[in-house]
């Protein structure tokens, strides 16, 4: 019996150390590049720094050929990842690769949209449709609802309108709308982001499932004078679409506050992880920035 005992525990431990093995295995996440308004040669490898120094996930690249080359051959493979994360704002990619996006997408693809990569594509009905809000590019009234916080409700306003702009960057708080989503769970209600750009007028669908957090855009400060949402997901099927209008890059990986940003960091890598699997599993950090003070990575870790 005493024998019999220790080959169960035997096994359990065994079983146990398999299941631990599985469970380390790195998420594989792809992030799409190589055109953007923005710094696109530092936002990339800082996106890979920070989501490969956690552990949790390992980075592929899709770097398209430069503005205005041909586009003919950038034929993206989508479908062995659990992540993408799009890093891009530049010239139409090929039907066959938007194909197999949506194809990606529709049969519940996680997809995290960062930054200005919500700029892309204004006449293309579904990726606007999985960013769910977006700027610039041309965009006005007839692109969608302009979208913010009043009076404690997500506001769809139909006014006509530019859409997007922003003011001066800067140091600004960001305010939680929803706490107990898996991505914001046990983070502050309220807390300090580094210096950034902050997104305003932004339109669109504006299919947002669940609004995270919101940042004033101040009027002095050259903004909308509203609560703009910032962080959210996206209603869109099966997929699970993270969009984080954070992030502005600066002018190398050493120079790079908005990306250095704990907050910034933190939000990626939960946010990722949440589209890759449904769920979040990492502990709140106790670097993580207060609302008074700004929190620091600068080495993406």
């Amino acid at each position: 019996m005493v024998i019999l005992k220790k080959w169960v525990l035997l096994v359990v431990a065994l079983v146990a150390g398999i299941m631990s093995g599985w469970a380390k295995e790195p998420l594989k996440a792809l992030v799409v590049t190589g055109q953007n308004n923005h710094n696109w040669q530092v936002s990339h490898l800082a996106i890979q720094q920070i989501l490969e120094n956690s552990g949790l996930f390992d980075v592929d690249f899709a770097i398209s050929p430069a503005k205005g080359e041909d586009m003919s051959s950038f034929i993206v493979d989508f479908s062995p990842y659990q992540v993408v994360i799009l890093d891009y704002n530049g010239d139409k990619w090929p039907e066959e690769t938007n194909r197999r996006f949506l194809d990606y997408v529709k049969k519940g693809g996680g997809v995290v949209i960062y930054h200005a990569a919500n700029n892309s594509f204004p006449d293309w009905k579904e990726y606007n449709e999985i960013c769910a809000l977006g700027g610039w590019e041309g965009r006005d009234e007839h692109s969608g609802p302009y979208a913010y916080w009043k009076d404690n409700r997500l506001v769809k306003d139909d006014s006509p309108g530019i859409g997007g702009s922003h003011g001066a960057q800067r140091e600004y708080p960001l305010t939680a709308r929803n706490i107990k989503h898996p991505i914001l769970q046990g983070l502050p209600e309220r807390w300090l982001h580094a210096q950034d750009e902050l997104y305003d007028r932004m339109r669109g669908p504006a299919n947002i499932k669940d609004l995270l957090l919101t940042g004033l855009a101040l009027e002095e400060k050259g903004g909308s004078g509203r609560e703009e949402p910032l962080v959210f997901t996206v209603n869109y099927g099966k997929a699970r679409i993270f969009h984080l209008m954070l992030g502005h890059a600066g002018e190398s990986l050493e120079n790079n506050p908005a990306m250095q940003c704990t907050g910034f960091q933190v939000l990626l890598l939960r946010g990722s992880e949440w589209a890759a699997t449904g769920q979040v599993t990492q502990p709140v950090p106790m670097d993580f920035p207060s609302a008074s003070a700004v929190s620091y990575r600068k080495d993406y870790k």
